[in-house]
């Protein structure tokens, strides 16, 4: 079923685009810096910022590489409808999701540390694998009670 890949390859349109010199820190604390301000009509100093946007930016990881991995496991799982539903099935989605989250995580992290305003960590993979695990904990525990 190939409109069952329609929202990973969504995923992976928005991450290519954020994994940009466009979307590195230094061009997004601006736009969020006013935009958090605005929101929350309030001021910041410049550490009281710098400490919000590094825990945007990284709650950023943490949900678009969550997206990714539920997005993952849904392709999966309906591109295996011919197999009877089952915890090997079911693992076997999972483990695969994750596997892709860690690929594209790890593709992502060294394709950020060749641009010039941008770095690679380990840590963002460590980040964006831990979004991915919540989610397909949640997704299991979902699918056992149904």
């Amino acid at each position: 079923m190939a409109s069952a890949w329609i929202p990973v390859l969504i995923c992976l349109a928005v991450i290519s685009q954020e994994s940009t010199v466009s979307f590195g820190a230094d061009h997004t604390t601006g736009p969020l810096r006013r935009l958090f301000e605005w929101m929350l009509d309030r001021r910041f100093t410049a550490d009281e910022w710098w400490h919000l946007h590094f825990a945007i930016r990284k709650c950023g990881h943490f949900i678009g590489y969550g997206l990714l991995s539920a997005a993952g496991f849904r392709a999966l799982w309906m591109s295996s409808k011919l197999t009877p539903d089952s915890v090997r099935r079911r693992f076997g989605c999972h483990a695969l999701a994750m596997l892709g989250t860690l690929l594209v995580a790890s593709a992502d992290e060294l394709h950020q540390w060749a641009l010039p305003n941008r770095s690679g960590s380990l840590v963002d993979v460590g980040i964006d694998c831990a979004g991915g695990l919540l989610l397909q904990m949640l997704i299991w525990l979902w699918m056992r009670r149904a």
